[in-house]
């Protein structure tokens, strides 16, 4: 010790900080990914509404395909669109969504995944409504567009039960289908498995195999808002409550099924999957602008920290 001052480092001057921006940059994109620099951007409420903007966007996209199928289908007669086409397409569009944006919002699409997250305890209560209000805005839409676009097709599109299924057996079977989705959609945001590839893989195989031999029997739909959108636009309610109950029912068999497997959830992984995490250097603008300093952003947006927090208690 000899009492003397530790010498302060230098300023680097402006090339050595921008040297320092690219090891950072490299650095962060090598070893530690943009949804594990910014694991706790789904508790904050600023981003709601970009969440809720792709899951209007992600609902509309599914409902095109699995309406406008049967729709098109009838439009131009025959086999236009082959019954394993129609059954496939929803399930490849779903796979397409989750890979696109299912780290923004997670992807529901569905108000039965919604509250089966929720129950699950890897979502907020608080926003399910708002969840589920713009997965309907999706369905009734894409309705609209499909409508404007090649007309009314009578009862194509919809999902109902099948010739001489009674809509109570149209019910059960669409709680039994719900399960399986919703647990394979619950067990792929696990721990073991992440959201991701694996997610988009297995829940949309899982749908389009539900579709081609499921569907005769009741549409397979597993979705409220894809039968109910539609059904609105269309004023055509034949055996609606089966498509609200079945899911609803389905759901909350898979979360059961989840606890008996992987016990309570509310873990990160769960959460992250269920809500979304956004990601760190998402914000528009190019390097170099005001809100960019030499080595990142300069600033965070209101309620956001550069030092991830745990999420509130919810």
């Amino acid at each position: 010790m000899t009492g003397e001052p530790a010498e302060r480092p230098r300023p680097l001057d402006p090339e050595e900080r921008q040297a320092a921006h690219h090891v950072e940059v490299a650095l962060r994109t090598m070893g530690q990914p943009n949804s594990v620099a910014r694991q706790f951007d789904f508790a904050d409420d600023s981003y709601e509404w970009r969440r809720l903007f792709s899951e209007v966007l992600g609902t509309f996209f599914l409902v095109l395909v699995a309406v406008g199928a049967g729709m098109v289908n009838a439009r131009f007669g025959g086999d236009a669109v082959p019954y394993g086409a129609r059954v496939t397409a929803p399930g490849l569009m779903v796979a397409a969504i989750i890979l696109f944006m299912g780290t923004l919002s997670g992807a529901h699409l569905n108000p039965a995944v919604s509250v089966a997250f929720a129950l699950r305890g890897d979502f907020p209560w608080r926003r399910v409504p708002a969840y589920v209000a713009v997965q309907f805005a999706g369905a009734v839409l894409a309705t609209l567009v499909l409508w404007a676009l090649i007309g009314k097709q009578g009862s194509a599109g919809l999902t109902m039960p099948g010739s001489g299924i009674s809509t109570l057996t149209a019910m059960l079977w669409e709680a039994v289908l719900t399960a399986g989705l919703v647990s394979v959609i619950l067990g792929t945001a696990s721990g073991a498995q992440q959201v991701g590839s694996l997610a988009a893989v297995g829940v949309g195989g899982y749908i389009v195999l539900a579709g081609l031999w499921g569907a005769p029997v009741s549409g397979a739909s597993m979705n409220p808002a894809r039968s109910l959108g539609p059904a609105l636009v269309l004023n055509d309610w034949t055996g609606w409550w089966a498509y609200l109950a079945g899911p609803a029912i389905g759901a909350v068999i898979a979360v059961g099924i989840a606890y008996v497997l992987r016990g309570p959830g509310g873990g990160l992984s769960g959460t992250q999957a269920a809500a979304g995490t956004l990601g760190t250097r998402w914000r528009p603008g190019p390097i170099g602008s005001p809100e960019w300093g030499p080595i990142g952003p300069s600033r965070s947006p209101a309620g956001a920290s550069d030092t991830p927090e745990a999420p509130a208690a919810e």
